[in-house]
């Protein structure tokens, strides 16, 4: 980053009020989570279940629960890095709208960013979901007994528990996006970080802010979908733990 792009990426923030700060996997490697897409990423390795084959598929149950069991350590043990906490001081700063992610990892609440300023658009591993009555769970236990017994777990009222994530054929909740949607349309700056913004409807949400004239910053190590729209303001090439958290302490001093 040039000193000129620092200097830009402060100003941008410290005449904001109204930030909605887009997050994908890229900022969460500093935490230890391998991303999906890189080249070093779990796709490479694995093929994704989709939502219906795990409804309707014993043998993709246990695939599904196999891979989630294998990443289950490093999303238990992993902590916030300071892209998470640069975000907290944000909302601290009364300059934080929305926080909405792609990421599952759960970083941003471990942070201390509030419920209410979070959308997170494809879900948690943190918490275990129902397909059935949608009761929500702590997973340990579950990974525990798939773990023991080979068997994927099922809920006391007899449907199927998977990770509250969003699977490959898996609707977004409607609330979720109606919720950043209305962070978009509010926002006086959007700022995505750590996103190669290749997953829609997720890469619509800056798109809707940018389009309505605000700035529209892009920091991202490698190209985005997003590099040649003429909406950016500004875009940042590099690694996004070395940038933002420095930016965004020059624009709160």
């Amino acid at each position: 980053m040039t000193v000129i792009e620092d200097k830009q990426l402060a100003e941008y923030i410290k005449n904001a009020t109204n930030i909605l700060v887009f997050t994908g996997a890229g900022i969460s490697t500093g935490s230890g989570i391998q991303d999906f897409r890189g080249p070093q990423g779990v796709w490479k390795k694995r093929q994704p279940v989709y939502y219906q084959s795990f409804l309707s598929s014993n043998e993709a149950r246990m695939e599904y629960w196999d891979y989630k069991l294998e990443g289950w350590e490093s999303f238990r043990s992993a902590l916030p890095n300071e892209i998470h906490y640069s975000i907290t001081r944000l909302e601290e700063a009364s300059k934080l709208l929305m926080v909405v992610t792609q990421n599952v990892d759960g970083l941003h609440s471990l942070a201390g960013t509030s419920l209410e300023l979070l959308v997170e658009l494809h879900g948690t591993n943190r918490k275990i979901e129902c397909q059935s009555c949608y009761k929500l769970s702590d997973p340990e236990p579950h990974f525990s007994f798939f773990k023991k017994n080979l068997t994927p777990p099922l809920c006391d009222c007899g449907g199927f528990l998977k990770p509250a994530t969003i699977s490959f054929g898996q609707n977004l909740k409607e609330k979720d996006i109606q919720n950043a949607s209305n962070a978009a349309n509010e926002a006086d700056m959007v700022i995505s970080l750590g996103s190669t913004l290749s997953v829609y409807p997720a890469s619509s949400i800056p798109l809707m802010a940018a389009e309505r004239g605000v700035p529209y910053v892009i920091i991202n190590r490698g190209r985005t979908e997003h590099d040649d729209h003429p909406s950016v303001s500004l875009r940042i090439e590099g690694d996004v733990l070395e940038i933002f958290p420095s930016a965004v302490n020059n624009a709160l001093e």
